[in-house]
């Protein structure tokens, strides 16, 4: 085990009619506060009239962002600094997903910074301040409720890259599982899918002597695998949605990091996909890490088996250690299928006509390798995407 320091400040406000609570923990920080979110749901949801509601009886004033879309855009991140700006804004209330509290995360670093804000993402810059913000969480996917990170899509060359900064974690984050009752299924199951990927880029991991966060990652993988399908079938099962909910924000607030190094070659392949083919994240990722676990498994075929074993339940029985590992991986594709999520890049319609400019993208820093567990360059990259095709 590797030497670490855990740190986690955000306040999580968890159960039913949580939202309600929003106004009096916003006026701990401000009285006039930009509302970020996406488009109608919280709307036709009555979400949105709950949260006014409360900011307004705390004496609460604030200015709109709505129109944040999936695979949010830097665009809109930089209308949200200029509303800032313009109307002395000094907190920021997301309310939605992932991509409305990236959103948020993302103005927040911009409104104190001189420079454009895009020079973070780029690491051109390091983040020094930021405006706080708070999350009504209505979406259990991206983890960004309780993490350092965020993910923005430029349009100018279609490039999604992350920055990461203890100054945008939320300050508070509100998780009511009844507001995830009407996600479609479809949107339901590629949460899941990222759920699951933030938790195995953290433990396919060359450390070793890890059991502790090996098994807790193990228990939130089987977590989600136990409990999507009960949601699916029957989407206003409490018990079920809060399981999810809570192991979404465990998967990512970097408890199960500690004393390791994880991977991440997994997302920053699938960001392509999501850059330029506007595909979920969540389902990019489906398709991605089968292909990735079949090019790299041989690295560290004990972990594989590790997690074939006390994830998918295969029988150390099998005739070999690759069998039982392969096997794993297949019962994790035969997993996301039932789900109703793309395998491969065809069923997402997905060709392969721009693999080597998205490995270029993905290979664009100073080492021209990414992948913690194995280091991949431009082909290995391109290698994968001919795997998941």
């Amino acid at each position: 085990m590797n030497n670490f320091t855990f740190r986690n400040a955000t306040k999580i406000i968890f159960g039913k009619d949580t939202e309600n609570l929003v106004g009096n923990e916003v006026k701990q920080y401000a009285d006039k506060i930009l509302l970020c979110y996406g488009g109608g749901s919280i709307k036709k949801s009555g979400l949105y009239d709950r949260v006014v509601k409360s900011l307004t009886e705390n004496g609460i004033g604030f200015v709109e962002l709505s129109g944040v879309r999936p695979n949010p855009r830097l665009s809109l991140v930089r209308e949200g600094i200029k509303l800032c700006c313009d109307n002395g804004i000094k907190f920021i209330l997301a309310v939605g997903g992932g991509s409305a509290a990236d959103t948020a995360k993302a103005i927040a670093v911009g409104v104190p910074y001189d420079g454009d804000v895009w020079d973070f993402n780029e690491g051109k810059a390091v983040v020094k301040e930021a405006l706080p913000i708070g999350v009504v969480l209505t979406i259990p996917a991206t983890g960004t409720e309780a993490s350092d990170s965020a993910v923005i899509t430029n349009e100018d060359g279609w490039y999604k890259k992350g920055l990461h900064s203890e100054f945008i974690r939320p300050q508070f984050s509100i998780l009511n599982p009844v507001l995830t009752y009407t996600l479609p299924h479809y949107q339901t199951a590629s949460g899941a899918a990222d759920i699951m990927a933030h938790i195995m880029e953290r433990y396919f991991t060359n450390v070793d002597h890890v059991d502790l966060t090996d098994r807790l990652c193990e228990a939130a993988l089987k977590t989600i695998i136990n409990n999507l399908p009960v949601v699916l079938e029957q989407p206003e099962n409490y018990d079920a949605r809060a399981e999810i909910m809570w192991t979404g924000t465990i998967a990512h607030n970097d408890l199960l990091s500690t004393g390791r190094i994880g991977d991440w070659a997994s997302h920053k392949i699938e960001h392509e996909l999501s850059a330029i083919y506007d595909i979920a994240h969540g389902a990019g990722l489906s398709i991605v890490f089968p292909a990735w676990m079949k090019y790299v498994y041989k690295h560290n075929i004990n972990k594989f088996v590790q997690f074939a074993v006390r994830v998918w339940d295969v029988d150390l029985s099998f005739e070999s250690s690759e069998v039982i590992a392969l096997e794993g991986i297949n019962r994790m594709i035969e997993f996301f299928r039932k789900a109703g999520l793309p395998v491969t890049l065809e069923e997402a319609n997905i060709s392969r006509d721009r693999f080597e400019e998205m490995a270029d993208k993905c290979t664009a820093s100073d080492t021209k390798t990414i992948g913690g567990l194995v280091k991949l360059d431009k082909k290995d990259i391109i290698n994968i995407y001919e795997l998941a095709k």
